[in-house]
């Protein structure tokens, strides 16, 4: 689900060329080494809160634990923010490859809407099942996209490079702070990552949570690092330095990854990669309607905002009201930038992307000083210099870095959409949702007592190797 979410060939078509063309250039795949350390060392940090709480509500709840209460439903808000608009913002992206793709191959022109309405659709129907339904679409889709990338790659290796050969200075890892605007460069190379910390809120339908989750959560860290670097180092080689800048800052980026799978591999891998960005993108929509529905439904649970949205099918054990408002919400936002005449990938993928990125970043960042209050209080038998203290500290401090260069260059990351109204909201709305939150829980905490106790607190503490009893949750 984690590494769906992050959705690896649609990370690879929609941000390489802007990386090389916009950002750190020849030298994206350093890039991505770097983000690869940050995000690991914030990971260790992440996992370790893993080992001792197991809750939907995962940033929300882990933050509550470290930083209290009311910091805790600020950040929650936040990230039901983040993952509500992801959503809306993979149905933008999903809605233009799938126009593009059966144009391409069918010569049919339909509008971006049909295949937007299509995949709320889908969507909605399949999330109404238990998890393992979801997991199983998802999982042959990923199968695939992450195929036809080591198949690109491996092609352009075994022919021994390019023009250039394997240019192997695109490695240096100094090269992640080079380039035209290493910034936006290093900021998309963060992008690709959103939603592999998706593993925490999965925690209360897996056997054995407390185990699981933390080697989830690192291997699609790592994996998805190991992926992405070779992936953009290949990619690079493949066409050759020189040409890479000029396709990535031209009319057709995606021949970034036409251009070599149509020399090294044939016509047919040009046509598998235009439905694998459509069906890529259809699964990592779907993980983050996931991601939505599971915050919803723990905030729900709680008595906030409305007790319906904690209730599960008795079936299936999903959270299905949560879900179909977690839909009904996605449908809004597509149809407000549909009746103002927006595109779907400059206007709603981007702006969307941006903000749910802006976001998550500032709750990762709580998260990462949370680890370190949580275990100054608690479990002294699990302290540790670096896993409870040094490595979520670089953690946070690598998620500063990565907000500050976000704010600095989101004229940039906007692209055509910076001229459009919404932006300018951008970094108000996110300030305004996580004002909101503190505000809510100093409301709660005056004006009853009883609701704030359970805020963000509710845990599964006994999921061990559960079969078929569902122990109930505990506030703690």
């Amino acid at each position: 689900m984690a590494l769906a979410t992050a959705a690896p060939i649609t990370a690879m078509t929609g941000n390489l060329p802007v990386i090389v063309g916009g950002g750190n250039g020849v030298h994206a795949p350093a890039g991505f080494l770097f983000v690869t350390l940050v995000l690991t060392v914030f990971t260790i940090g992440y996992v370790a809160m893993a080992r001792h709480i197991t809750t939907a509500g995962a940033f929300y709840g882990y933050v509550s634990h470290g930083l209290g209460r009311v910091v805790g439903m600020a950040s929650g808000l936040l990230a039901i923010l983040a993952y509500v608009v992801f959503e809306a913002s993979i149905v933008g992206i999903f809605a233009y490859f799938g126009q593009q793709a059966v144009e391409s191959q069918f010569g049919v022109d339909l509008p971006w809407q049909v295949f937007a309405l299509a995949m709320l659709a889908i969507t909605s129907i399949l999330s109404y099942f238990d998890l393992e339904v979801a997991s199983k679409i998802l999982g042959v889709f990923l199968v695939g996209e992450v195929l036809m990338l080591i198949l690109l790659a491996g092609s352009v290796l075994a022919h021994g490079g390019g023009p250039d050969g394997l240019h192997l200075s695109s490695l240096n890892p100094t090269g992640a702070f080079a380039g035209i605007n290493a910034g936006v460069g290093l900021f998309f190379c963060f992008w690709s990552w959103i939603g592999f910390e998706s593993t925490a809120m999965y925690g209360e339908e897996s056997r054995n949570p407390k185990r699981i989750i933390p080697r989830a959560t690192l291997l699609a860290v790592v994996l998805l690092g190991v992926l992405y670097t070779f992936v953009s180092w290949m990619v690079l080689s493949g066409n050759g330095p020189a040409k890479s800048l000029d396709i990535a800052t031209g009319s057709s980026p995606l021949d970034l990854f036409l251009a070599p799978a149509q020399q090294y591999l044939g016509h047919w891998a040009v046509t598998a990669f235009q439905w694998l960005m459509v069906t890529s993108a259809f699964a990592c929509g779907m993980a983050f309607h996931q991601c939505a529905s599971r915050y919803l439904y723990a905030i729900g649970r709680e008595g906030f905002l409305h007790p319906a949205l904690g209730r599960t099918h008795a079936k299936h054990g999903s959270p299905y009201i949560a879900s179909f408002t977690q839909t009904g919400i996605a449908l809004a936002i597509t149809v407000a930038f549909w009746v103002t005449g927006q595109d779907p990938y400059v206007s709603l993928y981007t702006l969307t992307a941006i903000l749910g990125t802006l976001a998550l970043l500032v709750v990762q960042t709580l998260c990462s000083f949370a680890v370190i209050a949580y275990f100054r209080r608690n479990h002294p038998e699990s302290r540790h210099w670096f896993r409870t203290f040094t490595a979520p500290l670089l953690g946070g401090l690598g998620m500063i870095a990565a907000i500050v260069l976000l704010v600095m260059n989101l004229d940039t990351a906007a692209g055509a959409a910076s001229k459009i109204l919404f932006f300018r909201f951008i970094p108000w709305i996110v300030a305004a949702v996580f004002l909101g939150g503190i505000a809510l829980g100093l409301w709660m905490k005056a004006r009853n007592p009883e609701k704030y106790e359970v805020m963000g607190r509710l845990v599964v503490e006994n999921a061990q190797e559960r079969e078929d009893e569902e122990p109930a949750p505990a506030a703690v």
